[in-house]
C-alpha cells in the first residue's frame, strides 16, 4: 500500500496558515467594531528654523509671512550686465606642435585656456602674443579663433 502524500510538516504548515487567516479575520472584525481604539493616533512632525524635523510645533510669534507674488518658481531673470569684449589677449605659454595642443595665458586675469591646433588661424609658438575668444569645451573653457597679434 502507498503512503499518504500528506506529511507531518505539510499538516503543520496548513494549520499555521489557517491560524494566521483566523487571527487576521478576528483583528479585522475588532477594528470594525471599535474604530476609535485601533492605532488612529496621528503623528505630526514639524520643521524647525534650521530645517530639522521635530515633534514640537513652531513658535507662532516667530512666524514669517510671505507674499505669493514674491515667490519665484524657476530660474530668476538675469539683470543686464555690461557687455564684455569677447576678444581677449594673451600669450602662448606652451604649445606642442607634434600633439597639436597648448595653453594660452590671458593678460588681464592670468587665467590659462586650452587651445587645439584646429582653433588656430596661423601657426603659433611659445611666447607669441595672440588674440582669442573663449568657448565652453568638454573639460572647461577653450581658446578658439586664435590669431597672432
Amino acid at each position: 500500500m502507498a503512503k499518504s502524500q500528506e506529511t507531518y510538516n505539510k499538516k503543520e504548515k496548513e494549520k499555521q496558515r489557517l491560524k494566521k487567516r483566523q487571527d487576521k479575520q478576528a483583528k479585522k472584525e475588532e477594528r470594525k467594531a471599535n474604530p476609535k481604539k485601533s492605532g488612529s493616533e496621528t503623528m505630526y512632525s514639524y520643521v524647525d528654523a534650521d530645517g530639522n524635523l521635530t515633534d514640537t510645533p513652531p513658535d507662532p510669534s516667530k512666524k514669517i509671512i510671505f507674499k505669493a507674488e514674491d515667490i519665484e518658481i524657476g530660474v530668476p531673470k538675469r539683470e543686464k550686465e555690461d557687455e564684455v569684449d569677447p576678444i581677449r589677449q594673451g600669450k602662448v605659454e606652451f604649445f606642442n606642435t607634434e600633439k597639436g595642443f597648448g595653453f594660452i595665458k590671458e593678460n588681464d586675469t592670468n587665467e590659462k585656456f586650452f587651445v587645439h591646433v584646429s582653433s588656430l588661424s596661423e601657426e603659433v609658438v611659445e611666447n607669441d602674443k595672440v588674440a582669442f575668444e573663449v568657448e565652453q569645451g568638454m573639460k572647461g573653457l577653450n581658446a578658439v579663433r586664435v590669431k597672432k597679434i
